[in-house]
């Protein structure tokens, strides 16, 4: 019988498939070498562990032993877990979309040669012909003789993409100069995509653009002292934020957002809940709450804070990654109610609210059950009802909390409990706002906890690691992993102050400029230089699933440069806009992330340094940051702290003194907080 070779693996998604008839093996030199060896053609298959389409590829053809044995007769099967290898899923879905002029996803299906070109590839296949697509036996068996018999136009065709490979990234504009028009651009683009009456910036599927919302605010504010501020702005970010919070993609009794909605009302998910998602729509529904001071958007980041808390963080501090959309081989069943159970579960009086408020009253919405999507608001069910509106809130509360209860008895859907680095600094970097913005100590203690679990486990001879489980950590780092942590840091840091953690982000800046940076024409690789040789080293600079690696290096860099008054970092995040300059301008709409860093860069950033003994500094800070200020960061430094570049120039006196900076110019020292407020014409109650 032939061993698979996926049983030593870390990852849940490669262990899900260590039983497979299939001869997998993880990407790696035993099986790049054995295909070269026998000449064989490289089946790769890139998925993750909460994807629903790959389990339905894996039960319907990996776990059968008839399509195994062809397999493993015509290929050398490498099994990849997408959120892991990053790297390789950057190449290979950029090469499925120029072979096939198709779009990519998971699972991604792609035949290389064994010396790792593409020749041919898609996504799901079934395993007999329907949606149009080929049987995946028949498939196998048509690559396999395709590959013995056209070896030249394999040849040609794979100098050709490794040509458009090479051809992606628009050639620098060094000299640039950096201006303002691209944020004007992306503006106007996002009106004209913006859905008016559902919110967001798509139609079906239809996904949270978390980098889109905060462009909208960040917009807003750059205009609220105008005569005429820009409103309509600030209205699609909230809109879309209230909209989310309504519908279906929000777990209504348990918080949390899943993956995208599947049609433009946000009403049916794909079940699936990502750590990555959750972490930027709780910095976005805290920074929301903050500059509009809406009730919903604070209720939606406590939730999805405790949700994380409660049922994505390890005993050790860190966090995991995802909930699989699936449950007892149904995706979305974990999530989803008959009438009759939820009305065995509510009193008369709560069931009449929660039925109203959520749908129940109506047609079933999710294949014959229904899945929560709020309806009606508490006033229109209190008139309805005859009773207040915190009666009524009251109600709902009280049969959520019965509702959550039961359903955590249910058969969960699997949870993949690998700790991905980049993934956990987004997080990080959300408990630190809403830990301001709400007034909770204990995000910003989980935050500090998930970056001690980095430091310890992650962190090794000066270089980070990509992902740990089960008292194993490994693989390289990639530019997200340093950029976001780092980023993280800048944000927690603010929240509370720990030298230590200033000192990391600067060793990860570091690197980033010594390991990722492309010193001849600007911005950073996505690994770095001794990294595996791949077929391509990729550099990108449009957003994704997650913001930008190198938009977010660009505006962390900014803000440490402006931090310490180190020039080089500011030098470094300069090279890195002008270089993604051509893209920015062309596509706007898809560089949110650059064009703040972009917004940062040009505002130079305003600075308030607090020094002061005990609370008294802190009280300050919390005092100051009351207001949404995106281009404005706020640090209360204990008079003890030991401080590095410019900053060890901000020292403490007597009583509480603050410095306020923008970009390289800091004022004499402000000694009392209504000095402070004056300068900037805020007011704080």
């Amino acid at each position: 019988m032939l061993r698979n070779h996926l049983a030593d693996e870390t990852s849940p998604y490669l262990l899900q498939h260590a039983d497979n008839p299939v001869e997998w093996y993880p990407w790696g030199e035993a099986a790049l070498s054995r295909a070269k060896q026998e000449n064989k053609p490289i089946l790769l298959s890139i998925g993750y562990s909460a994807c629903h389409w790959c389990h339905v590829m894996a039960h319907e053809s990996f776990e059968d032993k008839g399509t195994a044995a062809l397999m493993n007769e015509l290929f050398v099967n490498i099994k990849v877990d997408r959120e892991e290898r990053p790297d390789l899923d950057k190449i290979y879905q950029v090469a499925q979309q120029m072979l096939t002029h198709g779009s990519g996803g998971w699972p991604l299906t792609m035949f290389l040669t064994p010396q790792e070109q593409p020749f041919f590839g898609g996504t799901y296949f079934p395993k007999e012909p329907r949606y149009g697509m080929p049987a995946f036996r028949d498939l196998l068996r048509r690559v396999a003789q395709y590959y013995r018999e056209q070896g030249e136009e394999i040849a040609v065709q794979s100098q050709e993409l490794q040509a458009a490979l090479a051809s992606m990234v628009p050639p620098p504009d060094l000299g640039a100069v950096l201006e303002t028009q691209a944020l004007a651009s992306a503006r106007a683009t996002l009106e004209r995509t913006f859905d008016g009456t559902f919110g967001g910036f798509s139609g079906a599927p239809k996904f949270p653009h978390s980098t889109s919302i905060e462009r909208c605010l960040r917009q807003w504010y750059a205009t609220s002292a105008d005569t005429e501020p820009d409103l309509k702005a600030l209205y699609m970010a909230s809109l879309t934020l209230r909209r989310m919070a309504e519908g279906g993609l929000y777990d209504q009794l348990g918080g949390g957002f899943a993956r995208y909605s599947v049609d433009g009302a946000w009403m049916i998910p794909h079940f699936e809940k990502m750590l990555y998602d959750n972490g930027q729509l709780l910095c976005e529904y805290a920074r929301a709450h903050l500059a509009t001071g809406e009730a919903l958007f604070a209720k939606v980041a406590h939730e999805t804070a405790d949700w994380v808390l409660r049922d994505m963080r390890s005993a050790a501090g860190s966090f995991y990654s995802s909930l699989d959309a699936d449950s007892e081989g149904h995706e979305g069943k974990f999530y989803a109610w008959q009438r009759s159970e939820v009305q065995s579960l509510l009193t008369p009086r709560e069931y009449g609210a929660f039925s109203a408020r959520f749908g129940l009253d109506r047609t079933a919405n999710f294949e014959g059950a229904w899945h929560l999507h709020t309806y009606a608001s508490l006033e229109d069910i209190a008139g309805a009802l005859e009773n207040s509106v915190q009666a009524v809130a009251d109600l709902i509360e009280s049969s959520r909390s019965k509702l959550l209860k039961a359903r955590n008895l249910r058969v969960w859907p699997a949870r993949d409990e690998k700790i991905l680095c980049s993934w956990n600094a987004l997080m990080i970097k959300g408990l630190a706002i809403a830990s301001r913005v709400l007034r909770r100590p204990d995000l910003a203690e989980a935050a500090g906890a998930a970056v001690d679990f980095v430091r310890h486990h992650l962190w090794r001879d000066g270089r980070l690691l990509a992902t740990y489980k089960d008292g194993r950590a490994h693989l390289p780092a990639y530019l997200d992993d340093y950029a976001f942590l780092a980023d993280a840091l800048l944000e927690l840091l603010q929240t509370r102050w720990r030298s230590s953690d200033l000192d990391f982000a600067c060793q990860l800046a570091d690197v980033l400029l010594d390991q990722f940076e492309d010193k001849d024409n600007g911005g950073f690789f996505f690994t770095a230089s001794d990294h595996e040789e791949l077929i391509h080293r990729s550099k990108s600079f449009a957003d994704e699933s997650v913001p930008s690696g190198n938009g977010v290096a660009a505006s962390m860099l900014t803000r440490l440069g402006y931090l310490l008054g180190e020039t080089r970092y500011l030098d470094s995040a300069q090279r890195t806009l002008r270089s993604a300059w051509a893209g920015i301008q062309e596509y706007p709409q898809a560089h949110m992330s650059l064009l703040n860093a972009l917004e940062d860069f040009l505002s130079s950033m305003q600075i308030l340094i607090v020094r002061g003994a005990g609370q008294s500094a802190a009280h300050w800070a919390d005092a100051l940051s009351a207001l949404y200020a995106p281009t404005r960061m706020i640090y209360a430094i204990p008079n003890d702290a030991q401080l590095p570049g410019a900053l060890a120039a901000k020292r403490p006196g007597e009583t509480t003194v603050a410095y306020l900076c923008t970009g390289m110019t800091c004022s004499a020292p402000l000694m009392n907080l209504e000095d402070v407020t004056r300068t900037l014409k805020l007011r704080v109650t």
